[in-house]
């Protein structure tokens, strides 16, 4: 007798009316809808007592769990903040060493989650939020939301605006494709640079691509909200006008916009 279990899978459950599950995980804020993915492939999701897959629709009724512990879709409140991450600190959801994880410098909330990532050793300006939706559009790079950095770098010379021109012109290439800043300028003892996009330790890789390793590096925007004069393991909840600026720096007035860049000049400049 022939097998055709292998031709005729079964089908992925859905429920009548319902949203992909990982769209629900996300807006539920358990995290980024590319996260949640990753957790529904790991078995960690299930779905009235099953182990979901991916492409599963569900609805209010059905019993979501992630870990074995129940997700509230609909009652988890959408609150955002900022942090001034301290050096030291991982992003992951959960540290499998250990480490201090930047949750522990946060109230406790169900459902906040970093939004993407600051390397461990990095600090500065980090979201985390409840809001899947607002993750994805902050973290998809599609929608190339401008993060800014101050960095300090090694070497006997400070780098000059000839060394950094690099990182705009498209030049630089490093191990996983071209890399291209949107922004370099020169700064006492290493630089400002500008991203649209988020490679992993990109600002570290790009300038000691350029014979200037980072010593320490500083995020001090993210669209439009700036860091300002937060000090290190400091957080405050972003109000309606906070997360306009984030989304649409552009509306941001540019009276504001000069002092903020002023104020953070004459603090790191």
């Amino acid at each position: 007798m022939t097998d055709r279990s292998a031709d005729h899978p079964d089908p992925i459950p859905t429920s009548p009316g319902g949203e992909r599950l990982q769209k629900r995980l996300a807006r539920a804020g358990v995290a980024s809808r590319r996260a949640v993915e990753d957790l529904i492939k790991a078995g960690r999701v299930t779905v009235n007592g099953e182990v979901a897959v991916l492409g599963r629709t569900v609805t209010d009724a059905d019993d979501i769990r992630v870990d074995g512990r129940l997700i509230e879709t609909e009652s988890v409140p959408k609150v955002t903040f900022m942090l001034y991450k301290p050096r030291g600190y991982v992003t992951t959801a959960r540290d499998e060493y250990g480490r201090r994880n930047v949750l522990d410098a946060m109230p406790n909330i169900p459902g906040l989650h970093p939004v993407g990532r600051l390397d461990r050793d990095s600090e500065g300006l980090l979201l985390l939020t409840t809001d899947g939706d607002l993750t994805l559009t902050m973290t998809h790079p599609r929608y190339g939301h401008e993060k800014a950095y101050r960095a300090w770098t090694d070497g006997p010379e400070d780098p000059t605006q000839a060394d950094l021109d690099p990182l705009t012109d498209g030049t630089l290439k490093l191990e996983d494709g071209p890399a291209r800043a949107l922004q370099a300028t020169p700064a006492r003892g290493g630089a400002f640079v500008t991203l649209g996009e988020g490679r992993n330790r990109q600002v570290r890789r790009m300038l000691d691509g350029i014979g200037h390793p980072v010593t320490r590096l500083l995020r001090y925007r993210v669209g439009g909200l700036w860091l300002g004069n937060m000090e290190v393991g400091e957080y405050q909840q972003l109000d309606g006008r906070d997360l306009q600026d984030l989304l649409h720096p552009e509306k941001v007035p540019a009276a504001v916009w000069d002092r903020e860049w002023e104020r953070i000049q004459k603090r790191w400049g």
